[in-house]
């Protein structure tokens, strides 16, 4: 199985910018589409942004879009996500996940292992 650990998650004011990362167990980790999902309580978890194996293809949420980056690094087994101009609607725990599968990205049931996610709380 392959084991994601987020971290970079803290408290920014609205305007600012955080960078949340990654880190796969798995030398393996090229098999995989990389993503970024957010969750609050009483919601499903949400598509935040995905990067495909190479690194050379990325998709956001249209909300995110513009503000936010994806990026993999595959020789240190990482994802990472710039986040700039953060709005208080951009609060949530954040959570990395791993899908084998290309296709349905956008859709957290596609991805098959998941980290236990880090908090982004941003105030006004």
């Amino acid at each position: 199985q392959v084991q994601l650990v987020e971290s970079g998650g803290g408290l920014v004011q609205a305007g600012g910018s955080l960078r949340l990362s990654c880190a796969a167990s798995q030398r393996t980790f090229t098999t995989y589409v990389m993503a970024w999902f957010r969750q609050v309580p009483g919601k499903e978890r949400e598509f935040v942004a995905a990067v495909d194996r190479s690194g050379g293809n990325t998709g956001y949420a249209d909300s995110v879009k513009g503000r936010f980056t994806i990026s993999r690094d595959n020789a240190k087994n990482m994802v990472d996500l710039q986040m700039n101009s953060l709005k208080p609607e951009d609060a949530a725990i954040y959570y990395c996940g791993a899908s084998e599968d290309r296709y349905d990205i956008r859709n957290y049931r596609t991805y098959d292992y998941w980290g236990q996610g880090t908090q982004v709380t941003v105030s006004s």
